[in-house]
């Protein structure tokens, strides 16, 4: 009788690790909005004019109040989507791009293209997932 209680406990804790398992692999990140911003990007918060610091690819972002964390999020990369925007069309559909934080939203030193958003991305790093003449876009976005 034990062996069969026993049994049936590993049974339901297995059962449970793959369920866990299932649904944490299978979400797919958070929501939010981003923006866009023009040179010059230099000085940042996180890294003064140490410019070594961007991506050469040119994929980097200033993050906003929601994920700044207090700037905890300086070197946060995370991969991003365009899922939609005001003006249909104006995502690049099945685009995803991987973006290095570098600064700080609010005391970036160009304007962004809307204010309070999520993440406001380099010029090249929003051209990539969407039309450029958006001021801003709704995205999903996931910590790497």
């Amino acid at each position: 009788m034990r062996i069969i209680e026993t049994l049936r406990c590993c049974l339901f804790i297995l059962d449970f690790l793959f369920i866990s398992v299932f649904f944490i692999n299978s979400c797919q990140g958070d929501v939010g909005t981003a923006a866009q911003y023009n040179p010059p990007y230099l000085p940042t918060i996180c890294y003064g004019n140490d410019a070594s610091e961007f991506p050469s690819s040119n994929l980097f972002a200033a993050a906003g109040d929601g994920i700044w964390d207090n700037g905890a999020s300086c070197g946060r990369q995370y991969l991003v989507r365009c899922i939609s925007a005001t003006q249909p069309g104006t995502c690049v559909p099945d685009q995803t791009i991987q973006i290095k934080v570098v600064d700080y939203a609010p005391s970036a030193p160009s304007t962004p293209s809307a204010d309070g958003t999520t993440i406001v991305l380099s010029e090249t790093a929003f051209g990539i997932i969407a039309n450029s003449s958006a001021s801003n876009i709704n995205i999903e976005f996931q910590q790497v």
